[in-house]
């Protein structure tokens, strides 16, 4: 009988090492190494015979389309990339009670002309039941198992040959060729393995469910989200009802495409026109708020800022930023302070991008912009005028990409004004256009056309 073998694996990367150590070399992560046994069967199993390649010249190779499934969701079609692609693995991760495992059950009812297994390692066939009669979806097609030993599952799947698998979760499963703990780094790593070896070789798209760490990360080895096709990070604001899948890698599709979803007791809703939610219904007018028209991937979305600008109550002033990145609110400051002429520094501000989503668009620049110049003056903006400019060292107004998609959205949503760079203007014919567009250099210019 072999020795038992024990190996240390760093948490953040998994790079592996025979003794513990307090930095990886890898990651250069701290206190991250964690012992595991790697089990040594005394059946030495039979070296896998080489299969011989060769090299094919490029213009050779035949591309074909990929063969695309569809989910019967709109908004997860989008940032797949058009549909699910055959033979894909696609991970999502999101924090615990977000929605990961209602939004793929719910995708695995809607699919009624696939069969789908749904295994779970975390919850019961009867709980599973209970939120498939919330959902309020009937499919005779979707089938429940629940077990954590790889070998069964596969063993299940060759009976039922099901179109499409959704694990939930990886960090559940295990393989009795290792003998660390369900969740481990190898285990992840290994049945992560075999499940992208049957996908490849059946041409079944497979769902994995993954943790995440209190940083926010996928919990496993940072290899795991190089071995799969497609990640997805599922996230929200527990106080707000909306839900945000974005796409983090996508090797069939653009990274920089969005899904935004509203929880209801019955499920998750697919919401088709953000703008109009993430826009409050205010009555009346009041200071402090502008409204940016933002890219996310090839849509373009309305959403309000909203600023608040005071007298600093104590010595040091006070900044705060919630949904935009607090630095370049910074940097917004300092340049209205020395290209304006605003004594901000001895000013408490605070920012807020109403809906609880992240923003990270730099055509929101001129909406921060002016929603801050608003608070300080204390003038509301006018209700129908909207932003999209992106706000230079110098103080001058750059042009942003997908004006024409920003106008036009706009305009849908029934705005009369809409505030962009000059340099944006160039070659646009206006008069295509019912909504009317102002053209400005310097932050001196949007002072004048604002506030008079």
């Amino acid at each position: 009988m072999a020795k038992t073998k024990t190996t240390f694996f760093c948490q953040s990367c998994g790079y592996q090492s025979s003794k513990w150590l307090g930095k990886c070399p890898s990651c250069g992560e701290w206190n991250t190494f964690v012992e595991e046994i790697v089990a040594k069967s005394s059946d030495s199993k039979p070296l896998k015979q080489k299969v011989h390649t060769k090299a094919s010249p490029l213009h050779l190779i035949t591309a074909e389309q990929e063969d695309r499934i569809n989910t019967r969701n709109e908004e997860l079609n989008r940032v797949l990339g058009g549909g699910l692609v055959r033979g894909s693995v696609v991970l999502i991760g999101g924090e615990p009670g977000i929605g990961k495992s209602t939004l793929l059950l719910q995708i695995a009812l809607q699919m009624k002309q696939l069969k789908t297994l749904y295994v779970s390692g975390e919850e019961s066939p009867r709980q599973i039941k209970m939120r498939a009669d919330r959902l309020k979806i009937q499919n005779e097609q979707c089938y429940i198992l629940n077990e954590t030993y790889t070998t069964e599952i596969l063993k299940q799947i060759e009976e039922l040959t099901p179109d499409v698998l959704i694990i939930d979760s990886i960090q559940t499963l295990y393989t009795d060729t290792l003998e660390s703990s369900p969740g481990s780094i190898s285990q992840i790593r290994e049945t992560t393995a075999e499940l992208m070896q049957f996908a490849k070789t059946t041409h079944v798209p497979v769902f994995l469910i993954g943790h995440i760490t209190k940083e926010g990360q996928l919990a496993g080895p940072k290899v795991l989200e190089h071995m799969v096709d497609t990640v997805l990070q599922f996230e929200g604001d527990p106080h707000y009802g909306f839900r945000i899948l974005r796409s983090v890698k996508n090797r069939f599709g653009s990274t920089s495409e969005l899904g935004i979803f509203e929880m209801h007791a019955g499920g998750l809703r697919e919401v088709s026109n953000p703008s109009e939610i993430l826009l409050s219904q205010r009555e009346e007018t009041s200071s402090g708020v502008a409204i940016a028209a933002m890219m996310e991937g090839q849509r373009a979305i309305l959403i309000e800022t909203q600023a608040l600008v005071t007298n600093a109550a104590y010595g040091t002033p006070q900044r705060s930023a919630t949904g935009f990145d607090l630095r370049r609110m910074n940097m917004l400051l300092a340049i209205l302070e020395k290209r304006s002429g605003f004594r901000l520094s001895t000013k408490d501000v605070f920012l807020n991008i109403a809906g609880g989503i992240k923003v990270d668009d730099p055509a929101i620049d001129l909406a921060v912009v002016a929603a801050v110049l608003s608070s300080t003056e204390d003038i509301p903006v006018d209700n129908d005028v909207c932003f999209a400019a992106e706000l230079g060292l110098s103080g001058e107004i750059r042009a942003v990409s997908h004006v024409e998609q920003r106008i036009l959205e706009a305009e849908k949503l029934g705005f009369g004004k809409i505030f962009l760079s000059t340099l944006s203007l160039k070659g646009i014919n206006r008069s295509q256009y019912k909504i009317e567009l102002i053209g400005v250099r310097k932050i001196d210019d949007l002072l004048r056309e604002l506030f008079g």
